[in-house]
């Protein structure tokens, strides 16, 4: 591993900056006179002195980071986050076990949007405002990694993207610092224009907040247990639409669009797939449920429709009707959106859209050279030819996807839990999308009763599935420690 100080040095700055954003919450409940600004105040010394310690200990100029480091300090920001994150969760009034604590702060990091906690239209406001800006923290700190640090690393052909490559016209800013700080600005403004909207909407100012935040980081943490659906407001149903949309659009193309190159949004491949995924799988729905049946306008069943498969397909995880029960198509259809995620260096999650593209053009590319076997063919991908070590790291990808889902899924059933509940919870985890189907943890339930076993199970998923896999299981081989 070499000189272990960077990634230690990194890991203490970062959880400092965690133990500050604790006391933003503490304030909140200072203000308003809950007793729980104790609980955050008392996490958040706890957190302040780890992460200065880890700084203290280990400072010093000059600290380069291997591509080995590299892969450690991932994984393990993201394991040392939640652990801490986790702290104010247990001391304040729902005094949650630690084991629920670390499930909501892996689910909220990695924006999943799993929840163990019921009763949230009751809860205190400072872990509500905590939730929300753990999704908010996650959210950028997906964007960054996927831009500035998957495709060094190479992971299930994010390399695709990589911003430093030898031709000018690909690289949005010239260096990866400056592309990851003007996308945290994107992000920034991208909230603050949702939380407006959702403001001037009639949303009272906690909740547009809370969901701004939560939206834009495409997370779905909601401040009531009915969701969205708790607002009971159409028009933000809609203004959320269209930012969850916004965040599932690769962030790179924002800078841009901002530098006079708005075209570029819409020539990127990837980004006309994933509109065509998502007005296909709106129009399946309503082809293959009774929305348009029900008593209502076709609006509203366009709404319904409309909300509902761009948070599944997203990523987001919110729901403003339980669309388990629209009948078993409907529930079939949910399950296969679960897979699908967003445009690479956008906060969505899933598969994403330009692996389906890899494939699919890999695919047709071997169909053609059976008829026509003399024939000198390249797979493309936004116009450039489709080298063979993307196209291995893709399916390397899919492989692991597949198998983590089903030694998840079999795992999960070892805990006594039912055959929907395990698939669609091991489905869930490492598409971090939020809500299963069933009764327990569809999205009229919560993950509150499974057992803890399970829980930890399903936040390994979770980290796993928000890291490609890959960037967690070398790891786990000997040739990476062996050097």
């Amino acid at each position: 591993m070499g000189d272990p100080r960077g990634v230690l040095l990194i890991n203490g700055v970062l959880i400092t900056m965690l133990g500050l954003a604790m006391l933003i919450p503490a304030l909140v409940d200072l203000a308003l006179n809950h007793p729980d600004y104790a609980a955050f105040l008392s996490a958040a010394v706890i957190t302040l002195f780890c992460g200065g310690a880890l700084i203290a200990s280990t400072y010093r100029r000059g600290i380069q980071l291997t591509v080995r480091q590299a892969f450690i300090l991932t994984s393990s920001v993201w394991v040392v986050l939640p652990a801490f994150a986790a702290l104010p969760l247990v001391f304040c009034e729902l005094r949650l076990s630690y084991t629920d604590a670390f499930f909501e702060a892996m689910s909220g990091l990695s924006t999943t949007g799993s929840t163990v906690i019921t009763g949230l239209d009751d809860t205190p406001p400072g872990i509500l405002l905590w939730r929300a800006i753990l999704q908010w923290l996650g959210g950028v700190g997906i964007i960054v990694t996927a831009i500035a640090v998957l495709p060094l690393l190479q992971v299930g052909g994010m390399q695709l993207f990589r911003m430093e490559s030898s031709e000018q016209s690909d690289k949005a800013l010239p260096r990866a610092a400056q592309i990851a700080a003007a996308t945290a600005i994107a992000y920034l403004v991208l909230t603050l224009a949702c939380a407006a909207a959702l403001f001037m909407a009639s949303v009272p100012a906690f909740d547009a907040i809370a969901h701004a935040m939560t939206t834009v980081a495409t997370g779905g943490f909601s401040t009531s247990d009915a969701s969205v659906g708790g607002l009971e407001n159409d028009a933000a149903e809609w203004i959320i639409i269209i930012f969850m949309v916004m965040g599932s659009l690769p962030f790179v193309l924002y800078l841009q669009a901002i530098r006079g190159r708005p075209m570029l949004l819409w020539r990127d491949t990837q980004v006309r797939w994933f509109f065509i995924t998502v007005g296909t799988g709106i129009g399946l729905v309503l082809l293959l449920t009774s929305l348009l049946d029900r008593d209502g306008s076709a609006l509203e069943a366009l709404r319904l429709a409309t909300f509902n498969t761009i948070s599944i397909i997203t990523g987001t995880g919110y729901a403003t009707s339980d669309y388990g029960s629209w009948g078993r198509s409907a529930t079939a259809l949910f399950f296969f959106f679960t897979f699908i995620g967003g445009c690479a260096g956008s906060t969505s999650c899933g598969i994403k859209i330009f692996r389906f593209r890899v494939m699919f053009e890999s695919a047709r590319v071997q169909i053609n050279q059976l008829i026509r076997p003399n024939t000198v063919m390249v797979p493309h991908f936004n116009g450039r030819p489709l080298e063979t070590h993307v196209i291995d790291a893709v399916m390397g990808y899919f492989f692991l996807f597949a198998m983590v889902f089903g030694m998840l899924a079999f795992l999960l059933t070892l805990t006594g839990l039912d055959l929907t509940t395990a698939i669609s919870g091991a489905a869930t985890a490492v598409s971090n999308v939020g809500p299963g189907l069933g009764n327990i943890i569809g999205p009229a339930g919560t993950f509150q009763p499974l057992p803890d076993a399970a829980k930890w199970l399903l936040a390994v998923g979770m980290l796993l599935g928000r890291l490609e896999f890959l960037t967690v299981m070398v790891l786990f081989t000997r040739r990476f420690w062996r050097g």
